[in-house]
């Protein structure tokens, strides 16, 4: 098991850009969503898939399992999927040192960029990059499963 601390910001312009070391395309859907806890299947470039669950409600910390998926079985699973099916592409970019998850969202999310920075540690205002629009952190709307399975949120940075 491992702790999945998070934060969240919408992003707010395309400097992100040049600074993308790969970048991932993602095919993701829940199998099943309730309060505190999700399951979740990722199809990664189409070649690879993970089965996800995560359990908690706290806005920045979440108890996460993952486990290899064969993607056959996986693909099948779409038959299961609620909601719609995220489609994005996620870019790595690094600034100072910390590796920010930029998402790109395509289908009907398109329009929707959001990045997500994972550390243990609280990254002082200062320290992060002039792209971050307004942090969303705690706000179930930006979060895949309501996107999956609600309504589109309203975009602003």
């Amino acid at each position: 098991m491992g702790k999945e601390v998070e934060r969240k910001f919408l992003v707010s312009s395309t400097a992100w850009r040049n600074l993308v070391e790969a970048d991932i395309r993602i095919r993701q859907f829940y199998l099943a969503a309730a309060p505190g806890r999700t399951v979740r299947i990722r199809i990664s470039d189409g070649v690879s898939a993970k089965l996800t669950l995560k359990f908690g409600s706290k806005a920045r910390e979440r108890d996460e399992y993952e486990y290899p998926v064969p993607l056959a079985e996986a693909e099948e699973m779409l038959a299961f999927a609620l909601g719609r099916v995220i489609e994005k592409t996620r870019h790595h970019v690094r600034h100072r040192g910390y590796l920010y998850e930029v998402d790109v969202f395509g289908g009907a999310l398109a329009g929707l960029v959001v990045a997500e920075l994972e550390t243990p540690e609280d990254v002082p205002d200062e320290m992060l990059p002039d792209w971050l629009g307004r942090e969303v952190t705690g706000e179930q709307k930006f979060y895949n499963a309501s996107l999956a399975l609600g309504g589109i949120p309203e975009i602003a940075a």
